[in-house]
């Protein structure tokens, strides 16, 4: 096991498993009723992952669409000497609201972008080609499927609140 890895008990992976259902709506008290613990238990496991950076963060499942940007492309990108320090410097570019860098291959970077028009996605790919990226392809998007990983917890929680 990696030194870094977290082992995680039944209990940690069915709080996950409910956060992954719906992180906002589900309050402490609920998430320990579906996993048979008290609130204040899944307040400090929840701490815990936190801490551990199991749970990097809460984050919203946007429309893009509707906020009034239309146009979602994805952009495979090329870089000659990957770095870490990449990522964060295209996270740094208005527009820019993913970044996917692959441990092999040569088209080693995804970009995931939003903008309203194609002045504005332009602009975007400029920006990410002065990062020192090359873009290979851009491709828009048009729809993206997610599910939560269901090997945490599911099993472990009653049912889905």
């Amino acid at each position: 096991m990696d030194e870094n890895e977290v082992t995680l008990d039944d209990i940690d992976r069915g709080i996950l498993h409910q956060l992954q259902q719906d992180a906002r709506n589900n309050t402490t008290r609920e998430i320990g009723e579906a996993v048979g613990v008290s609130a204040g238990t899944v307040r400090n496991r929840l701490e815990k992952l936190e801490e551990a950076n199991v749970i990097r963060s809460y984050l919203p499942e946007i429309n893009y669409e509707r906020a009034g940007y239309q146009l979602v492309m994805l952009f495979t990108c090329t870089a000659a000497e990957p770095d870490d320090s990449i990522a964060a410097d295209l996270l740094e570019i208005h527009g820019v609201v993913s970044v996917r860098k692959l441990l092999a291959g040569t088209e080693n970077y995804h970009v995931t972008v939003v903008g309203s028009n194609t002045d504005e996605i332009a602009t975007v790919a400029n920006a990410v080609r002065n990062c020192g990226l090359e873009v290979v392809r851009s491709d828009v998007m048009d729809t993206e499927h997610q599910q939560p990983f269901n090997h945490f917890g599911r099993e472990i929680s009653q049912p889905d609140i």
